[in-house]
């Protein structure tokens, strides 16, 4: 039996439950703040109009959806405005790295990201290009990719614990096959264990055999990756003393980082008094 069948039949209803009913609410949430139909939902889901209807209902009692009264279409509740509300001030992260982003391109000439994780996958959120003259685009803002394919994605996936590495590794197997030529289970491992053993990762054009680049985790406060900085150059700019250069620099913003988002959780930590 396939893996992901298999899985989808074993998982427990209540999970089943709760993914269908956040899958329904990132699809109105999709919608930019446009109210949306029952019979979107139905299309974009494949659930039934019943599944619908009562995982709505969920939604709104909770207060995360709200429905017209008179068109009867579905839209974003207060209660999800809060949860983002609150998101924005303790994640935004790219608002606390750009300083950073800045620094890096200018103090390497090259292009420096940020990326994030998104479940099994890291998204590029920013790009900073250097002066020099010649870029790589192997990475825009917006590109998403499976943990580890490239060196931001895998700076995140060697700072997850061992358990969650080799979740990612099964779970991206299948897309690595068949999208990733330059990529598969054994290459991550091998990519994780030196990426742990430097403090820092190194993609040596495994995506597209010109760009090479360098990576760090950006930590949480509780200590988990929420995202990483990188930067990527030309082969010919990334010899190993280079190498070296760029990983000091990336330390650098990354505990600058790290600092502000420390401060900025503390300011925003309802008082314990």
């Amino acid at each position: 039996m396939d893996t992901a069948v298999q899985q989808k039949t074993t998982e427990p209803a209540g999970a089943q439950s709760v993914d269908r009913a956040l899958g329904l609410l990132s699809a109105i949430a999709r919608a930019g703040g446009n109210a949306v139909s029952i019979n979107t939902l139905v299309d974009q889901s494949g659930l039934s109009r019943p599944t619908v209807r009562r995982m709505l209902l969920a939604l709104i009692r909770a207060g995360l959806v709200e429905q017209d009264e008179d068109s009867r279409t579905y839209a974003l509740g207060p209660e999800s405005y809060v949860i983002g509300l609150m998101a924005n001030r303790r994640f935004d992260l790219l608002d606390l790295a750009i300083d950073s982003l800045i620094a890096l391109s200018r103090d390497s000439e090259d292009t420096s990201f940020l990326s994030i994780r998104r479940g099994s996958h890291s998204i590029c959120l920013h790009r900073e290009d250097g002066p020099f003259p010649i870029r790589t685009h192997a990475l825009q803002a917006g590109q998403r990719h499976p943990l580890g394919v490239g060196a931001g994605a895998m700076a995140i996936l060697a700072a997850l614990p061992d358990r969650e590495v080799e979740d990612v590794i099964t779970d991206s197997a299948k897309v690595l096959a068949s999208d990733y030529p330059g990529y598969s289970p054994d290459i991550l491992r091998e990519q994780v264990e030196d990426t742990r053993r430097r403090g820092w990762s190194v993609n040596p054009g495994l995506y597209l055999p010109n760009s090479w680049a360098v990576g760090i985790a950006v930590m949480a406060p509780g200590g988990e990756p929420i995202g990483a900085l990188s930067v990527a150059a030309l082969d010919t700019r990334m010899q190993p003393d280079r190498q070296l250069m760029i990983a000091e620099l990336l330390k650098r913003e990354k505990r600058s980082i790290e600092k502000k988002l420390s401060r900025k959780l503390d300011f925003t930590s309802p008082s314990t008094a």
